[in-house]
C-alpha cells in the first residue's frame, strides 16, 4: 500500500490514525444502536470493520515510528480515540457529554502534553 510521501510524517500518521479510529469505533460500538441484531451478525460485521481499521492503523504506526516514539504513537492514538468516541457518542448514539466527561478528557490531554514535553 502506497501513501503520498509528499505529506509530512505527522500528517500521514495522524490522518491514518484518525481514519483507523473511526473504523474501530464503529466496529466496537456501532452495533449498540441496533441491540436487536443477532450477536453473531454483530461479531462478524465488527470483524469486517476491524479489518479496515488494521489496514490504516498498521501503516500509521509503521510510518510514524522513528519520527514519534512508540509511547508518543500510543498517546496520539488514545487522544484521537477519545475525540472520535465523543463525537460518535453524540452523533451516532445520541448520548450527551457531561461536564465530568469533558474534565476527564481535559486531564487526558494534559497527560498527553506531559508525555510530549521534553524531559
Amino acid at each position: 500500500m502506497m501513501f503520498p510521501s509528499a505529506l509530512p510524517v505527522p500528517v500521514q500518521t495522524i490522518g491514518l490514525l484518525l481514519c483507523s479510529n473511526i473504523f474501530m469505533t464503529f466496529a466496537w460500538y456501532g452495533h449498540l444502536r441496533w441491540k436487536g441484531l443477532p450477536l453473531l451478525l454483530v461479531i462478524l460485521s465488527s470483524w469486517g470493520l476491524a479489518f479496515f481499521e488494521y489496514l490504516l492503523q498498521v501503516p500509521a504506526n509503521r510510518i510514524g515510528y522513528g519520527y514519534f516514539s512508540a509511547v508518543e504513537l500510543k498517546t496520539i492514538q488514545e487522544v484521537i480515540s477519545l475525540t472520535v468516541f465523543m463525537a460518535f457518542s453524540i452523533f451516532w448514539l445520541g448520548e450527551r457529554i457531561h461536564l465530568n466527561h469533558i474534565i476527564g478528557f481535559a486531564l487526558i490531554v494534559l497527560a498527553s502534553w506531559i508525555i510530549f514535553k521534553d524531559a
